[in-house]
Order: structure tokens, then C-alpha cells, then sequence
């Protein structure tokens, strides 16, 4: 068996879920596995052969879509990090399938979070070419159909509590795209406890309105999120993206008042740097950050079980982008903002005790817009016509045993290029030299086979430009 395509154990499909959704093939053949952690070295036992049709049925799933904000790759203790401890998520993890080559759409916040609600490349749209979203020129056009609107057209209700970054008011909201609700705020980034965001502004909203609240962010949005997925929905599926803004800077965690007060002067006497606290943090304090991510996301999941819908609820774990400054992305080279490895990839996870069987590894490379795919048909629906989407369905591939999508991965911010197909990934930093990686015995990008394998690199670099020809230019 070619481990990279062995399959997944998985449990009986059926049911309501029968619409395939209409993915655009772009292309990418499975990947072999990239340096594991120690825990998952002997993962190859666990990836079963399919399971017997049990006859269960199924309604369409809930969907916990949930982001982390700057997580790397390796920051979570079941990716390999050796010093900080993520019990909840290793245990979501365990309960069922944890993929190691997973990508973000994009290096940088919004331009993922577009791809992620859009299921498209963020340069389909002229709000996806900002990377990422600083001011309020641009955004998600209300018009353009969204992962939100299209299941609440299928009859979900749809609520998005967090970070959108996906446009500003007047013109851009959740509220316009979709989601029936939204509590959270509209910018990149803000200070944990006043809510100032990067311009000195308030950001915290309940729908379009300011919402009144100086605790800490994430134990906020954590009570929020917990209260959503335990509400009686009369009835209806639910989707509920629940973006955190943690492990994001300022280095605040939860208690840090004096650190908080510190960065509000700042921000008032018109420092606008000071979210970007360049002068504070540590890999200590991020620990600590990126562990009570681990908690709030405990206390979510731990009140969806206490609801009775954790059977029926598809809960997926994945980050924004690649890791920032302190993030610990060993053995990856790059950060955020690159298309280096360690800039796009990162920890990703998929439960659902209906269909998945837990304790699964897959070494398949995912990026952000298959989930929409994936989720718009588990949903029993399809992408707009007009709109096509650049992302592949995996519903067969782990709910049918059917063999992963073949398609490459494509990437593009400014100064830089990426590709993927297969285990071979084409790169152009801002150096502006074209190198290729086989990522299958060199996830760090250090032996470049460029000049060993010319026909590989014209033929992976025309596939680039092929797919770059038909986005949006950025604009001069």
C-alpha cells in the first residue's frame, strides 16, 4: 500500500447526504508524509482499511468550523511541540483524523478567511488581493455567494463569533454574507481586554452594533461559542465558525492587566505600532497563550457534549496561516507571510463520531477551500453555478473510501509563488529564483532540485502561471 493513499476508517454514509458538490479540479496528487512527531511514528497500524456499511443513518451534520489566529504548524503537543500541552485538541485529534500536510489558502489572515468562507482562491475577488484587509476600501462582497449563505439557503442556521477580517462597516459584515448571527470583531487584530483594534477604534460587535465588554477576548468569545452550540435550534443543523484571535499578537494572556494598560497608552497617544508589541512577548508567554487556546476550545467541546449533539457535530481545528515569531514550527522553514512551508502550513484536524472513526492520521495534502467543498456537500448542497470553487470535495475520499483528489495546490501573495503536486512543490521567494522541493525527505526546502530536475520545474512553474493567468492582477 503507497502510504500516502491509505485509507481511512470510516463509518456508514448515508442518509440525507447524497448532493455531491460541484468542486473545481485544480489539481493535486496525494503527498507522501512530511517529519512526523514522535507520537506518530507508528500511525501507519491506526489508518484502517474501510469499514463494513453498519446501515446508520444520518442527519447532515452540524459543522464547528474553528480557527486559530498565527498557530503554527508544530504548536500543538500532538504536532510535536515539546513544550507546550494542548490536551483538548490532542484528544480531538485522537477521536479522529489529524492531517499533516494541510495547508491555509493564503500566508496572511484575510486572504485565507476569504478562501475559507468562499471556497475560492482569494484573488477570484478584488477583497482577497489585501494581504491582508488593513483599511476599509475592500472586502467580501455581499453578493458573492459564501459557505454561510449557501448552507443557510440549505436550510442551516449559520453564525460566525470571532475574528471576521473580511471587511469593514458600512459595506461589509458577516450579517451580509450569511451568517444569521455575528459577535465578535471586524478587524485583523485587537487588544485583549479594551478591544481597541489597530487604528485606536472599539472592536467588539454584537451584529452591526458596538457590544460593551472589557474581559478578557477569548474567555468572551469561548462563553459565547459554548452558549451557541448548546442552544435549542428548533430543529435545524447549525454552522458556527468560531475564529479566535489567539495565539495573535499583542502578548497578552489572560491576567496580563499591566501589560494591557501598557499597550492602550500606546494606542492612545498614537503609537500604531503598539498592537504589534515588537518590544514585548516571549516563547513562554506564548505558551501560555496558545494553552488557554487549548482550554476555551475544552470548554466549547465539553458544553456541545453536554448538549447531546456531539454525535452528530463535525468539529474542524485549523489555523489561518503559518506560525508568527515565537510559534514553534520545527522542521519547516519560514513563517507567516511566506510561502515557504512554514508560512501555509499548518495543524489540522476533523472529527465526527457519526461517520469518522477515530485515532486516524492522513498524510494527504488539504487546503483551506476543500473544506468548503467538503462541507457544501455534506450539507446536501452545491456551489453557485457562476461561482465555481477552486477547492475539492474529501467527502469521498474519507466518508466513501474513495481515493483523495488529484489536483495541484496553488498559492500567490506579492513577491512570491507557490505550487504543489504531489510531493514536488515549485517555489519563487522575493529573490525571484525559481527552486523545487520533494517535500517527501524535505519538508524544510533546503535541497533544492532545480537544476537536477529542469523539465520537472518548466512543466510545475507553466501549471503556475496557467492557473495565475486566470485571478485578478493586484492592483498598481
Amino acid at each position: 500500500m503507497i502510504p500516502n493513499e491509505s485509507p481511512l476508517s470510516r463509518r456508514a454514509f448515508g442518509g440525507a447526504v447524497g448532493v455531491s458538490a460541484a468542486a473545481a479540479a485544480v489539481g493535486l496528487g496525494a503527498a507522501a508524509p512530511a517529519a512526523q512527531a514522535a507520537e506518530d511514528r507508528d500511525a501507519a497500524p491506526r489508518e484502517r482499511e474501510f469499514r463494513a456499511d453498519r446501515g446508520r443513518r444520518s442527519r447532515r451534520p452540524n459543522i464547528l468550523f474553528i480557527l486559530g489566529d498565527d498557530l503554527g504548524w508544530a504548536d500543538l503537543s500532538s504536532y510535536g511541540s515539546p513544550h507546550i500541552k494542548t490536551p483538548n485538541l490532542d484528544r480531538l485529534a485522537r477521536q479522529g483524523v489529524r492531517f499533516t500536510d494541510a495547508y491555509s489558502g493564503s500566508a496572511t489572515c484575510s486572504p485565507t478567511r476569504f478562501s475559507l468562507y468562499t471556497g475560492r482562491y482569494p484573488a477570484r475577488t478584488r477583497g482577497g488581493l489585501a494581504e491582508p484587509i488593513a483599511d476599509r476600501s475592500v472586502g467580501l462582497e455581499p453578493t458573492h455567494p459564501t459557505l454561510a449563505s449557501l448552507l443557510k439557503e440549505a436550510g442551516y442556521a449559520t453564525a460566525l463569533i470571532g475574528k471576521w477580517h473580511a471587511g469593514h462597516l458600512p459595506d461589509y459584515s458577516p450579517t451580509k454574507s450569511g451568517w444569521d448571527e455575528f459577535f465578535g470583531n471586524f478587524g485583523g487584530a485587537l487588544e485583549y481586554y479594551s478591544k481597541l483594534g489597530l487604528g485606536g477604534e472599539y472592536d467588539l460587535y454584537e451584529g452591526d452594533a458596538e457590544y460593551q465588554d472589557l474581559r478578557y477576548y477569548t474567555r468572551i468569545i469561548t462563553e459565547r461559542a459554548s452558549e451557541y452550540v448548546a442552544r435549542d435550534h428548533h430543529g435545524k443543523p447549525w454552522l458556527l465558525n468560531l475564529n479566535f484571535t489567539t495565539p495573535h499578537w499583542p502578548w497578552i494572556a489572560e491576567g496580563d492587566t499591566a501589560q494591557s494598560a501598557e499597550v492602550v497608552r500606546r494606542i492612545r497617544a498614537g503609537d500604531r505600532q503598539a498592537l504589534w508589541h515588537q518590544d514585548g512577548g516571549s516563547v513562554e508567554k506564548y505558551k501560555e497563550m496558545v494553552e488557554d487556546l487549548d482550554r476555551s476550545i475544552g470548554e466549547v467541546l465539553k458544553a456541545l457534549r453536554r448538549s447531546g449533539q456531539e454525535e452528530d457535530t463535525l468539529v474542524v481545528f485549523s489555523s489561518d496561516n503559518g506560525g508568527e515569531r515565537f510559534s514553534y514550527n520545527w522542521p519547516l522553514s519560514g513563517n507567516k507571510a511566506s510561502l515557504q512551508e512554514g508560512g501555509i502550513r499548518v495543524p489540522n484536524i476533523a472529527r465526527w463520531p457519526a461517520r469518522l472513526d477515530g485515532g486516524q492520521v492522513s498524510h494527504v495534502p488539504v487546503f483551506s477551500p476543500d473544506w468548503t467543498a467538503t462541507l457544501l456537500e455534506l450539507a446536501g448542497t452545491r456551489p453557485h453555478r457562476a461561482y465555481p470553487l477552486d477547492g475539492a470535495s474529501l467527502a469521498g475520499y474519507l466518508l466513501r473510501g474513495e481515493k483523495a483528489p488529484v489536483r495541484d495546490l496553488f498559492w500567490r501573495v506579492r513577491g512570491e509563488r507557490a505550487l504543489r503536486r504531489g510531493d514536488w512543490k515549485y517555489y519563487r521567494g522575493k529573490a525571484g529564483r525559481d527552486q523545487l522541493f520533494n517535500l517527501a525527505g524535505d519538508a524544510r526546502e533546503q535541497a533544492d532540485r532545480a537544476a537536477l530536475e529542469p523539465a520537472r520545474l518548466a512543466e510545475l512553474r507553466a501549471a503556475w502561471e496557467k492557473t495565475d493567468a486566470g485571478l485578478l492582477p493586484y492592483p498598481a
